[in-house]
């Protein structure tokens, strides 16, 4: 008679609370680094996106040889205007990847606006609280203000 050998080790109590252990001392050590990092990683994805809009308007005045006006606003880059002065040469696939105006990472629309004090145009982020003006993670990100 051939019996087969059948090996149903598991893991013993103590294996499960050594891992236990383990996966909360790093989660007590690490978790807190992690999360104080959002809103740094909210910046960086503010100024990335503001640099990728500017592209669009940069090709959008290439192509119309000005940039969209306040009144237009950023929608210029994804729909022809149908209002203010008329680009002559819009792209039909539009100017921005992602083919609509992204919000930014807090959820609130980008600002814009053409002519600005700053220059030919101004894009800002509001920050984490939506308005003008704040501090630390509340503090405006604008484009003619990043390093």
């Amino acid at each position: 008679m051939n019996h087969a050998v059948r090996n149903n080790r598991g893991f013993t109590l103590i294996e499960i609370m050594v891992v236990i252990v383990i996966l909360s001392l790093l989660a007590v050590l690490v978790g807190p680094k992690i999360i104080g990092r959002s809103d740094d990683a909210k910046v960086a994805d503010v100024k990335v996106q503001i640099r990728n809009i500017e592209t669009g308007l940069k090709l959008y005045k290439l192509d119309s040889g000005i940039f969209p006006s306040t009144e237009q606003g950023l929608e210029a880059l994804v729909v022809k205007p149908t209002s203010g002065t008329i680009p002559k040469n819009w792209k039909g696939e539009g100017y921005l990847e992602s083919k609509s105006i992204p919000k930014d990472p807090w959820g609130n629309p980008y600002i814009y606006l053409s002519p600005s004090e700053h220059g030919d145009y101004e894009l800002c982020s509001e920050g984490a609280d939506g308005v003008k003006g704040g501090d630390g993670k509340n503090a405006d990100i604008c484009s003619w203000d990043m390093k």
